[in-house]
């Protein structure tokens, strides 16, 4: 066996390069999700600076360590309300003194080891906030940011009247930072709906409620306006590189935040807060899931505990993350693609013929410069059973692979 197929098999986490991209890309590239004090970071508060987010890329949506619920009945589905965001009459005031009831805070409770005494217990690892948007059968359903509850082996919700509750996680989906968890109906009094980020427009009138740098400055209020609709932020994950299409609002938003809502001037939640750029200089620039994006997923998470998507069943890393040494044999002209790392035996890929070192360069026709692109494509315009076209490059030659792809659920 090689140097370099032990090397892989090992899975080192890739180092992360800028890549050459225009706009805010360009300033986005480099992030690295879960990080506070990078240029970009997933707001929530953590408490352990040892604490790694990042787990190996694949194209497989993980779902959460937690055993997911099926709930598949349409009463628990989040609806959106068909709102216009001129001439609202509400206050500000009184906008936040409803919606704050329903906006919890979530602290991350994991099992970690006592670096002096070697023991293991529970301890509070990050928190971040959700919005109750569902009381239904006996439970009340939260929705919050995947990366706040990512990881945990307890996690603990406090209510607007003080009240705490454990709650039970329904779904978690890394690629879109989206998270239900459910606790007793019993512990909420309040819920509140999700209105429709469509109608959106630059210079709207919103509100962020959350828990800015933890549960001490619990449902804090800031008021902005809507910067931008359809920005689109490249973000490292813990299944992979993603693109997520996000809000921009300059409404202030800062570690604690993750998961609390975004709220247009009906009182309603047009967007999940998620992200915020923490680079020096840089001031108003906050992030959130619209809803329109956000329900979907959300409904999926309660009725299957995950989200479904086509599996190729391979590890990848992008050539500015391979060294030189193991790209010599690639034509001259080929200056992008990604690299399979890792096939699982049992995949779509494997029956294929799919190996290590295959370098992919296109799907279907589409250029594939980064494993992103690859994974982009294969979620938005494919399914479980379609037939994918890949080129590759072996040993320097151009190759094409046919592969009939399934599904993440059924490989998990």
């Amino acid at each position: 066996m090689s140097d370099l197929y032990k090397a892989f098999e090992e899975e080192p986490k890739p180092v992360k390069q800028a890549r050459k991209a225009g706009g805010i890309k360009s300033l986005l590239s480099t992030i690295t999700a879960g990080v506070i004090g990078s240029a970009l970071t997933l707001g929530a508060v953590t408490y352990t600076d040892y604490f790694d987010f990042i787990k190996p890329q694949n194209d497989q949506q993980q779902t959460s360590t937690a055993a997911a619920t099926q709930v598949p009945t349409e009463e628990a589905a989040a609806n959106i309300v068909q709102t216009s965001t001129a001439d609202t009459a509400s206050s500000i005031a009184d906008i936040a003194e409803n919606a704050s009831k329903a906006i919890v805070g979530i602290v991350n409770i994991q099992e970690q080891t006592n670096p002096l005494s070697g023991e293991q217990g529970n301890q509070e690892s990050g928190s971040g906030s959700g919005v109750i948007f569902k009381k239904m059968d006996g439970s009340a359903y939260i929705v919050t940011n995947n990366h706040v509850i990512e990881g945990a082996s307890k996690v603990e919700v406090s209510l607007y009247d003080g009240q705490k509750a454990t709650a039970e996680v329904v779904g978690a989906d890394a690629l879109t930072d989206l998270a239900v968890i459910k606790i007793d109906e019993k512990y909420a009094s309040h819920t509140m709906e999700f209105g429709d980020s469509s109608k959106l427009r630059a210079g709207d009138q919103v509100i962020a409620i959350g828990n800015p740098l933890g549960l001490d400055l619990s449902r804090t209020v800031t008021q902005g306006i809507v910067s931008a609709v359809d920005r689109g932020i490249e973000v490292s994950t813990s299944a992979g590189e993603w693109e997520l299409n996000v809000i921009q609002t300059d409404a202030a938003i800062n570690p604690g935040n993750s998961g609390g809502a975004l709220i247009d001037g009906n009182g309603n939640v047009v967007g999940i807060n998620s992200l915020k750029i923490t680079e020096s200089g840089v001031e108003g620039l906050g992030f959130a899931i619209p809803s329109n994006d956000a329900v979907p997923i959300i409904n999926e998470l309660i009725e299957t505990g995950q989200i479904t998507r086509p599996y190729l069943g391979v590890n990848l890393a992008d050539l500015e993350e391979i060294p030189g040494a193991y790209l010599q044999s690639l034509p001259e002209d080929v200056q992008s693609g990604t690299m399979v790392t890792y096939v699982d035996p049992n995949s779509a890929a494997a029956k294929a013929g799919l190996k290590q070192q295959d370098v992919i360069v296109s799907i279907n026709g589409d250029n594939v410069d980064h494993s992103s692109d690859l994974r982009k494509y294969m979620y938005s315009n494919m399914k479980t059973g379609d037939k994918a076209e890949l080129k590759v490059y072996r040993e320097g030659k151009a190759v094409t692979i046919n592969v009939s792809l399934s599904s993440n659920s059924a490989s998990s």
